[in-house]
């Protein structure tokens, strides 16, 4: 079997696509909880806080080169290390919402895999006449 026929066998399976298939909705999920993160969530926390940006939230570990302004963005463009904990608190609170819920979504899939009642059992086939009348004339016989 040449190389080509493999691959095409293995890119064909169903598992594969399956995969495929949620690398590509699993980006495009990451992409809408990020938004949700930062566009919705932190700023909500934000103003309960004391409207923080978390964005803005660093420490400057090194020299900085004149010019550069303290933004993180420019710092890190600067080769200037700086110790963004702000940064990770989003993608912590990112992550954390995003386990959550997964969490949900495999709840909710379990209740309904677990709701589906089981098939009733199909009472016997009546036992035809044919084979009933063979059993009287057995217990007739043995009378």
């Amino acid at each position: 079997m040449s190389m080509a026929a493999e691959f095409k066998e293995f890119a064909l399976k169903g598992n594969v696509m399956d995969l495929a298939v949620g690398v590509i909705i699993g980006g495009a999920f990451g992409k809408i909880v990020d938004s949700m993160v930062g566009d919705l969530i932190m700023p909500l926390v934000g103003a309960v806080i004391g409207n923080l940006d978390f964005s803005s939230m660093f420490i400057v570990l090194g020299k900085v080169p004149a010019g550069t302004a303290l933004v993180l963005a420019d710092l890190k463009k600067a080769g200037v290390p700086v110790f963004a904990y702000g940064n990770f608190i989003t993608v912590a609170v990112n992550f954390i919402i995003l386990a959550f819920i997964i969490f949900m979504m495999v709840k909710q899939m379990n209740r309904l895999k677990r709701e589906v009642p089981p098939a009733p059992v199909a009472a016997p086939a009546p036992t035809p006449e044919d084979i009933l009348l063979l059993r009287e004339i057995r217990d007739n016989l043995k009378k």
